[in-house]
């Protein structure tokens, strides 16, 4: 098992930097599964159960104000949204009262009880409170039941039932008044009109386990809510979408793809023995699953953090959320589904609580550092953490790329390089007719030639063919004893200078020299020819199960993804290896495409650095070249058992899937969410591409019938 110095310290990050344990104090009873409270500057808490304390973070005396009035344990509380008057509501079995810091502060300091507003009494056992964003209304959560109360007239205002189990979480809509969202132990959400106490919607069983917390994101507009068993499912919220789900995302199968993507970028040292999903249990033999159940959701505003401080992860427009778990905090990326780092709690000496019960946490945006409240699984701890996300982040992102890598060339071919045979001489053609002839085996691949004047075409029968597009005759043949293994992938290369193609384990950069004239006495003897100018292979020899390089401009580099679910970029000026991204995917890629453009549009030439991957079971993904992350995941259309293929637009825009629904899904590049849904087919559909034109994307099914529909 790593030290904690090999976990955090890897990137000239220090452990005091990253999490400072601020206030500890000790309840005479456990407060577990309390809901807890942070502001920007206190943070609230039970004390020996029927107190409740307040802590501020900026009185040197770290005195702490101490309010009573409930005679049974408190069992939630939460702090309103605006600062001046902070509000802050507490509930117990007897009774839910409002408290305004301002005043009780001021009746301490004048040697008087502060006392606080009841707004209702014996309503049940509330798990969760929740303040309407301007403060009017409180929703308290008591057993099956949300009571929506006025905090002005302390009247009931709605009474909203439906839930078949406890409600745990509820949030209010930002940019819809009067709309609330409720998660309960029935394992479903639902939406509500709170003003008038009628019911919205209502979705299915989500998961077999309570869910447990809830959080909406008002830029994305999304809902997340988590479960039990650290399952995280994302929904839409926009008009029109009908809160379809975006994702599902298995939390502990995240970490564990975190941690080994880490020890093989080389930040640790070796495999995160002590952060797996299981562990060595009661005998020998014998394991137990671990699973990181969500206590809670908060915003991480990672736009705060300058990019320098957060590494490669550009922190403009990266919509982070703080997942609190029982083992540790997680900031999790909502636009590519991934943690983007983790702190465990036990990785830390001077941290008290090392398994928690309940936590709550609040970003703070005067000094761009985050609160965390910690009540301990066991026994009656509770602790308040003060966490750097920059020295988090910075400690955990991978180093930045040695040299920059760019899609469009941007350096002349160097006189070393495998290209400048490639350019020295100019290829010639002369037309001539000859017959026909077929592939004995399925086709894998099918490419034209960036002048449009040749087909090419590789099969499972080990041969590559050249086809002239004008009389469907052979110009170019490629025989068996030529591969070791079927051609994959196979493409021109270059403007046409090349033809690359991948075999087995490695690619091969051929020259060729087409001629179409025919000796008329031995007219069967092909005249074209080619040549190997180089091959490469992958790091660790694993068959490439996809190859993808841009033939419509000048570039010097070439994807290739193999059957370890790796993705390395090969530097062809330079000839060899640039990069390795390891788990890419969850399962072996399938097709790599990259941003192309066409002809008839014109791009930023930095967004021509954008590539999308896609494997079985795990949708589809958008990387940036510059910073070699996943920028974007795609996976709301369902491909469980078929490699369905993807196209990106010509406008660089959207990116088009098939799927086995028998329909093709398009999404908008800044949306997780798919904004078209098109039907027409009856079977899989396995390919999709764009018109280079007009806007129009074709889709292609196994039985080879073809559809074109307007998106």
């Amino acid at each position: 098992m790593e030290n904690p110095q090999d976990i955090f310290s890897s990137n000239g990050g220090c452990l005091i930097d990253i999490v400072i344990e601020k206030y500890l104090v000790e309840s005479k009873e456990s407060v577990s599964h309390v809901q807890l409270a942070c502001s920007m500057q206190d943070c609230a808490f039970p004390l020996d159960g029927t107190e409740l304390c307040i802590w501020n973070t900026e009185d040197p005396s770290h005195q702490l104000l101490i309010l009573r009035g409930h005679h049974q344990p408190i069992t939630a509380m939460a702090f309103g949204n605006k600062v001046n008057p902070l509000l802050i509501c507490s509930a117990s079995l007897d009774y839910v009262i409002m408290w305004n810091l301002e005043e009780c502060r001021e009746k301490v300091l004048q040697g008087l009880v502060p006392r606080g507003t009841v707004m209702g009494s014996l309503l049940g056992k509330v798990l969760c409170l929740q303040l309407s964003p301007d403060d009017h209304v409180v929703a308290v959560c008591a057993g099956n039941k949300i009571f929506m109360l006025d905090i002005e007239t302390q009247a009931v205002q709605a009474k909203l039932h439906g839930h078949l189990g406890p409600v745990t979480a509820v949030e209010f809509c930002p940019w819809r008044a009067g709309i609330l969202i409720s998660v309960s132990e029935d394992r479903g959400f639902k939406v509500w009109d709170h003003c008038t106490g009628s019911l919205i919607y209502s979705s299915s069983v989500l998961s077999a386990y309570p869910l447990l917390s809830l959080f909406i994101d008002a830029e994305s507009r999304q809902l997340v809510t988590g479960c039990a068993d650290g399952q995280l499912w994302i929904f839409s919220l926009m008009d029109g979408h009908h809160y379809r789900r975006v994702a599902r995302v298995d939390l502990r199968k995240k970490t564990e793809t975190f941690s080994t993507r880490r020890v093989k970028s080389g930040l640790c040292s070796q495999p995160e023995e002590s952060h797996l999903p299981s562990t060595s249990a009661l005998g020998k033999g014998e394991q137990v699953e671990v699973t990181f159940p969500v206590l809670r959701l908060a915003p991480c505003d990672l736009s705060l953090i300058p990019n320098s401080a957060c590494g490669c992860l550009s922190s403009e427009n990266t919509q982070c959320v703080w997942i609190g778990s029982s083992v540790g905090l997680f900031v999790f990326n909502l636009a590519n589904l991934e943690v983007e780092a983790a702190l465990y709690y036990k990785d830390f000496q001077s941290l008290s609580i090392l398994l928690a019960g309940s936590c709550a946490l609040r970003n703070r945006t005067a000094d761009r550092k985050a609160l965390c409240l910690l009540a301990s699984l066991f026994g009656g701890k509770i602790a308040v953490l003060e966490i750097n996300p920059a020295a988090l982040v910075r400690a955990q992102q991978c180093h930045s790329v040695g040299q920059s890598l760019s899609v469009p060339a941007s350096f002349c071919v160097l006189p070393t390089s495998p290209l400048y045979l490639g350019i020295a001489k100019e290829k010639s053609t002369k037309a001539a007719s000859q017959q026909r002839c077929g592939h004995d085996g399925a086709v894998n691949a099918v490419c034209w030639s960036q002048d449009r004047r040749w087909l090419l075409s590789a099969a499972q029968d080990g041969t590559l063919r050249v086809w002239s597009a004008r009389g469907a005759e052979l110009a170019l043949l490629l025989g068996k004893d030529m591969f070791s293994k079927p051609i994959q992938s196979a493409q021109f290369y270059y403007i046409d200078a090349f033809i690359l193609l991948s075999s087995g384990p490695e690619f091969q950069l051929l020259k060729y020299h087409i001629d179409t004239c025919k000796d008329e006495i031995k007219r069967y003897k092909q005249k074209s020819k080619s040549k190997l100018i180089c091959r490469l292979s992958m790091t660790g020899a694993v068959d490439m199960t996809s190859l993808s390089a841009v033939n419509d401009f000048y570039s010097h580099i070439v994807l290739t993804a193999g059957r370890n679910r790796t993705v390395e970029v090969f530097d062809l000026n330079a000839g060899c290896s640039a990069a390795v991204i390891a788990e890419a995917h969850s399962r072996p890629v399938h097709q790599i495409c990259q941003n192309k453009g066409s002809s008839f549009t014109t791009q930023q030439p930095q967004a021509y650095n954008l590539f999308l991957t896609t494997a079985i079971g795990d949708g589809m993904r958008l990387w940036d070249l510059r910073t070699l992350r996943c920028e974007r995941h795609f996976e709301g259309h369902p491909t469980r058992g078929y490699p369905c293929g993807i196209a990106f637009s010509p406008c660089g825009r959207f990116a088009a899937c098939g799927a086995e629904d028998r329909h093709a899904y398009v999404y908008e590049m800044g949306s997780s969410t798919y904004s078209h849904r098109l039907a027409g087919h009856t079977d899989t559909v396995t390919g999709v591409a764009f018109n280079p034109s007009a806007p129009q994307e074709s889709m292609g099914r196994p039985v080879d019938k073809y559809g074109y529909m307007g998106h």
